[in-house]
């Protein structure tokens, strides 16, 4: 049985990785336009093709993840969605597999989503320049100590935020933002102390910043819990078929004016803006562990 496992390992990997080398020349050409002609009237066609690409290449990498047996994706929840929309999404991040997971749930139900990446991510070989060209927005943070020794980068990474958000005006979009910061891990959670018992503590800042710099146009917030039944995997772990079932539940949630405002400056707006993050956090956490005791309504696949 091991051989049959990674033998479709194999070959859900040889796919993936042929699939996006297949998309990354037409990718990168568009890409080069799109520097060479930085202006509106040439970027928004462009932007929405190459968007289009890589709807086609999620598409494909979700047909040959079910036709090879990688995980039966039971869904609860949920809402009307639309490609038009303009949305923010959010969920618990434990492996990579959750973006698979993610675009596999959400394909041709919103518009394609854009994640936020830490700036190291764009040295990975081919997928790292398809993410920029597709302008997903990346991120350097800084620790205390570098900010203490040069006070000057206080303030780049939401500086960062603002101008990657004003891309996103033109065209309907989905931003993708890990509140958890990092992937969950059991030494992590138990480094934070009390909280929750199945998250790490939320970092509300990021998401303020991108939800005041789009200037009020995200309609919905699409709050996404992510569980496997069977413990965390691997991405060869699900590429080889041994994660037999992610239970998935969607959360639609208004995002109103009162959820904007100046987190640097407003003690005020700050307070109540990490209260109603914590608050979301608890209910998630709540959440997991209906879904992992099996309570989670299974709506479609």
């Amino acid at each position: 049985m091991s051989g049959v496992f990674f033998l479709r390992g194999l070959v859900s990997g040889f796919i993936l990785v042929f699939n996006t080398l297949f998309w990354f020349v037409p990718i990168m050409l568009l890409a080069v336009i799109k520097v060479a002609l930085p202006f509106n009237f040439i970027r928004v066609p462009i932007n929405k093709t190459l968007d289009g690409f890589a709807t086609v290449w999620i598409t494909v990498n979700g047909f040959s993840q079910r036709l090879l047996g990688c995980s039966h994706l039971l869904v609860s929840g949920g809402g009307k969605l639309n490609l038009k929309g303009f949305y923010m999404v959010t969920a618990n991040h434990q492996s990579w597999v959750d973006i698979l997971i993610l675009q596999r749930v959400f394909n041709r139900q919103i518009p394609f989503i854009k994640f936020f990446l830490k700036q190291a991510l764009i040295w990975v070989p081919f997928i790292g320049l398809a993410w920029w060209a597709l302008d997903f927005p990346f991120m350097k943070r800084y620790s205390q100590a570098q900010l203490k020794a040069r006070p000057e980068l206080k303030g780049k990474d939401i500086e960062v935020t603002r101008k990657a958000c004003e891309k996103y005006q033109y065209a309907p979009v989905a931003i993708m933002n890990f509140l958890e910061g990092t992937r969950f891990t059991r030494l992590k959670h138990e480094q934070q102390g009390d909280g929750f018992q199945a998250l790490l503590k939320p970092k509300a800042g990021g998401l303020s910043f991108a939800l005041t710099a789009m200037g009020g146009k995200l309609e919905q917030l699409v709050d996404v819990t992510i569980v496997y039944p069977g413990g965390i995997p691997t991405m060869w772990d699900y590429l080889c078929g041994r994660v037999s079932q992610v239970k998935v539940h969607i959360r639609l949630l208004p995002i109103s004016s009162d959820l904007l405002g100046d987190y640097q400056q407003d003690a005020e707006y700050r307070a109540k803006f990490q209260a109603w993050v914590n608050d979301l956090w608890k209910e998630k956490d709540h959440r997991i562990q209906l879904l992992t005791e099996g309570m989670g309504k299974v709506d479609h696949n």
